[in-house]
């Protein structure tokens, strides 16, 4: 975990915001600059939501609004006038999360894969 993180703070394009209870980390959000097409938008560049992780104990004490708009604020002196993001079609807890800090449903998709070996 300590090499992906280090990974991403050395990037130009993504970042990482830690949240910190005295010594604990208790979450984190992972954003990004994407210039390819992100589902819904309709400028480039966007800033997209690569992760987003708080832990249980301190969930529903708006921590992850609060690393959202640290985000979005990253995102917005990156050039980005739009945030995406997306999760599994089922985890519902998720779903409700992004709606509530003001993400739109943009649409849903279906992804597949082949081994062409």
């Amino acid at each position: 975990m300590y090499e992906i993180f280090v990974g991403i703070l050395e990037s130009k394009r993504e970042t990482a915001f830690l949240c910190w209870v005295g010594q604990e980390c208790v979450g984190f959000i992972d954003v990004s600059i994407r210039v390819d097409y992100v589902e819904g938008s309709d400028s480039s560049p966007v800033g997209f939501v690569e992760g987003i992780y708080v832990k249980d104990i301190y969930r529903k004490q708006g921590i992850a609004q609060r690393l959202v708009a640290r985000g979005e604020k990253w995102a917005q002196s990156q050039g980005c006038t739009q945030m995406g993001s997306d999760i599994e079609q089922h985890n519902t807890v998720s779903y409700d999360f992004h709606t509530k800090v003001g993400f739109q449903e943009a649409n849903r998709i279906i992804c597949f894969i082949k081994d062409i070996d």
